[in-house]
């Protein structure tokens, strides 16, 4: 890779190459908790008189989960001519939106790492690409920045009853 010249490569390219690898690297399960070009939002609803459009849709990078359904991490890439922290702002509001403790941002050459538990230390650091976290260590720092104790963990994570219609459960509020 030496002869690699990263400012030619492309977001995709940069993920692809660095990125994946060093998440899984840590020990993240690429099948089981890691799911890429994540969409969320389809996007705002907008009226103008008798018109009506979509605005953009969001979709994250990387989603990084604990289990199903339990997102832990997000990571936001951005081609290596920008930045490691470029993309942290998109995240940041990602994160906010989706409710996801850690927040990183990538160009290829390490992480900016965001740490959205703690409220009183420093919450931003640079980590080089063999330093990404592994799985265990954020959901135990995301236990105990809520508070969560052993019983708390048990409910939390405990599956979701699956029926064999094949339909993904959906939550109904009360009106």
């Amino acid at each position: 890779m030496s002869s690699l010249n990263k400012k030619t490569l492309s977001e995709r390219d940069i993920c692809t190459k660095f990125i994946t690898p060093a998440i899984k690297q840590a020990g993240w399960d690429l099948d089981a908790q890691v799911r890429e070009e994540v969409s969320f939002t389809k996007g705002r609803i907008i009226i103008r008189g008798r018109l009506v459009n979509r605005g953009k849709f969001k979709r994250a990078d990387y989603i990084l989960y604990h289990k199903p359904h339990i997102p832990i991490a997000i990571v936001e890439a951005k081609d290596n001519n920008c930045s490691l922290g470029d993309g942290m702002q998109q995240a940041l509001s990602y994160a906010e939106t989706l409710d996801i403790p850690f927040v990183y941002s990538s160009s290829g050459d390490g992480f900016l790492k965001h740490d959205r538990t703690v409220k009183k230390r420093r919450v931003e650091r640079d980590l080089d690409l063999n330093s990404f976290p592994w799985p265990e260590n954020l959901w135990q720092r995301h236990c105990a920045g809520k508070g969560l104790d052993q019983r708390h963990q048990k409910i939390i994570t405990q599956d979701y009853y699956i029926d064999s219609s094949g339909k993904a459960p959906r939550y109904f509020g009360q009106g």
